[in-house]
């Protein structure tokens, strides 16, 4: 199994290929090792049709010459149904079939394969689309940035390359309390906010490898080089703390504070918004595993939330330099 697949996909898929031609079949069966991306075969369209909506796949080829109904009615069969709308559909036509205009904005599939097919060609279109639809359900629908599986593969993944890189972890502090007074239109303008601060400041890194991922609510991540990760939490700091006052009404933001409703359904004052961020260090492949990382950086958090001000603390245990710091 070459390592490029195993990154693609990092768990088996199932897939089910719709096609009366033999050779076809057999060949995208090929492709793959079963335990990385193996295929039922159907040739009929509608026998398949039942056995998908009862047991969906990961994927969808359909061959556009079925005996009984053309690929591409089958296709719409599935997107018509909302919840497979997500799935991926791959359409096989014929050269000739392209003569013909094809409407996309009605045919809603997600790629297509032009008989006669050319393996290697087939093989990058299918991973291409697998991957896409994969990145595509793990973003965060809010802010679009990768998702929890997509941060967790990222991280493993540094781990076992046992590659040196800081791990941050960031959250905001009375948020709940914004949320419950503004409502969430106006708290998921702050999420957005806060997720372009990050991203800004991490790009603003040029010529090394970095990422950012949305773990949900109002939990961010990011990784950057282990000699780049107190640059990065300051300058968040900084710009999150010079934005988020305007996010408040004049008087809230003038007196410091708001009135909201705690979680025990207490009236208190709650100051304005600050961010908290830990940062976890695998120098020397001292982490094991992504879960490690996540412990420590909960530790860390509550240290820093003990600072009702914006703040970041490092590791003290796996830092590069000794001593945990604070903004």
């Amino acid at each position: 199994m070459d390592e490029k697949t195993c990154c693609s996909f990092h768990q088996s898929q199932r897939g089910y290929l719709l096609t009366a031609d033999e050779q076809f079949a057999e060949d995208v069966k090929g492709l793959w090792p079963a335990d990385v991306l193996s295929f039922e075969v159907f040739d009929r369209g509608r026998g398949a049709i039942e056995f998908l909506f009862n047991e969906p796949p990961d994927l969808l080829i359909v061959d556009n010459r079925l005996p009984d109904i053309s690929g591409a009615e089958v296709a719409s069969l599935v997107k018509s149904e909302n919840v497979y709308r997500q799935l991926p559909v791959i359409l096989c036509i014929d050269q000739s079939d392209l003569e013909q205009p094809w409407d996309f904005s009605e045919l809603e599939i997600d790629d297509f394969l032009v008989r006669p097919i050319h393996l290697p060609e087939v093989k990058e279109r299918i991973e291409l689309t697998l991957c896409r639809a994969l990145r595509a359900l793990d973003a965060n629908p809010l802010s679009k940035l990768p998702g929890n599986t997509s941060i967790i593969q990222r991280i493993q993944e540094l781990i076992d390359r046992r590659e040196d890189f800081a791990l941050a972890y960031c959250d905001l502090d009375y948020f709940k309390s914004f949320n419950d007074k503004y409502g969430f239109s106006r708290g998921d303008e702050v999420l957005m906010m806060t997720a372009r601060v990050i991203v800004n400041t991490i790009k603003g890194f040029s010529g090394v490898r970095t990422f950012v991922g949305h773990v949900g609510g109002d939990d961010f991540v990011f990784i950057t080089p282990p000699d780049l990760a107190e640059k990065a939490c300051q300058r968040i700091v900084d710009n999150f703390d010079a934005i988020v006052p305007h996010f408040y009404d004049a008087k809230d933001r003038e007196q410091g504070f708001i009135h909201s409703i705690d979680r025990q359904g207490v009236n208190r004052t709650f100051p304005l918004m600050a961010v908290s961020i830990a940062v976890v260090f695998n120098t020397d492949g001292c982490l094991k595993h992504y879960g490690e990382a996540s412990s420590i950086a909960m530790s860390l958090k509550k240290i820093a939330k003990e600072n009702p001000k914006s703040s970041y603390v490092l590791d003290r245990r796996t830092a590069p330099t000794a001593d945990a710091q604070s903004a």
